[in-house]
């Protein structure tokens, strides 16, 4: 083994790159024993450890997660969260993390054992059970919620704008006003947002929404007896066309197949097989056949 080159003084001698392992019967540096961790060294592996860091929901003996169901202020849709070891009955307030940050909302559903363990387990938890600052603070967010709501319908009727206010929201982490509206085409409501920027002292964002997301946030019940799909359990609207009552050879009356909304209604979808072999969309509420000796028939394979 050829000797490393001089290195200039004061500065430490790099190792050689043809240095080899050790062979067997030859002693193994101390160096080397000190820098290998020992088994008592390393963390254990833990299987509830995810990329994206913990789970929200805690889970409890049994591989079971404790859930609540909340219904925010405004909104019809029940939400799953974890209830963090606290056993809740039906009308109790609770502050959770929502779609626009923290906001209160109401127990509909009280605590109950998940039977499922795997789309469970990484539920959103609830901050805390609502005190007496959060119900104050939350009293004052929708008074000023309703006083802006007012105030930009008049400002529309002011200026004969084609569009119709829904909703108006107020984020409490961010100073922000999102009022929802309605409208057959494109609005120029750049007036009416300095208008209302300069009167409410916050910042304005307007958001167009179409019917069905207005009835997905007034809520109903349709012909089958059953609340909307769309205000319940549906996260998404999927393309409806007249051709799926069509293949199911429904009455083509339109006032038999459209919804609250006044377009076709959902559930058209969910009986339709497509030319292409898609299995149909089932509700999400409830659970899909198991594949094995089921066809759509009801007859056994052959």
């Amino acid at each position: 083994m050829s000797n490393p080159p001089d290195t200039p003084p004061g500065m430490p001698a790099a190792p050689p790159d043809d240095a080899a392992a050790p062979t067997a019967g030859e002693p193994v540096p101390e160096s080397a024993i000190a820098a290998a961790p020992s088994p008592e060294a390393m963390p254990p592996a833990t299987g509830g450890e995810t990329s994206g860091g913990s789970c929200g929901a805690e889970s409890d003996h049994g591989g079971e997660v404790s859930v609540i169901g909340v219904r925010m202020h405004g909104q019809v849709r029940v939400q799953q969260f974890s209830s963090r070891g606290h056993e809740l009955d039906v009308g109790a307030l609770v502050v959770v993390k929502g779609d626009r940050g923290r906001d209160i909302g109401e127990v509909v559903q009280a605590t109950t054992r998940s039977r499922r363990s795997c789309g469970l387990s990484c539920l959103r938890g609830i901050v805390r059970v609502a005190t007496e600052d959060d119900l104050r603070t939350w009293g004052e967010t929708r008074e000023s919620e309703r006083g802006a709501f007012d105030l930009c319908r008049d400002r529309i009727r002011e200026r004969a704008l084609p569009m119709r206010l829904v909703k108006a929201e107020q984020s409490a982490e961010s100073r922000k006003m999102t009022f929802q509206f309605t409208a057959e085409g494109r609005v120029d409501f750049r007036d009416l947002v300095r208008d209302l920027a300069q009167q409410l002292r916050v910042r304005i964002e307007m958001r167009q929404i179409g019917v069905r997301d207005e009835a997905a946030g007034a809520g109903g019940y349709g012909p089958c007896g059953r609340a909307l799909c769309c205000s319940t359990f549906l996260k998404s609207f999927a393309p409806i066309s007249i051709k799926m009552a069509k293949a199911q050879k429904l009455s083509l009356n339109p006032s038999k197949l459209s919804g609250m909304c006044g377009r076709l209604k959902c559930c058209l979808r969910y009986e339709y097989d497509s030319p292409g072999g898609d299995a149909p969309l089932a509700p999400e509420d409830e659970p899909l056949p198991t594949a094995s000796n089921e066809t759509t028939g009801g007859s056994p394979p052959a």
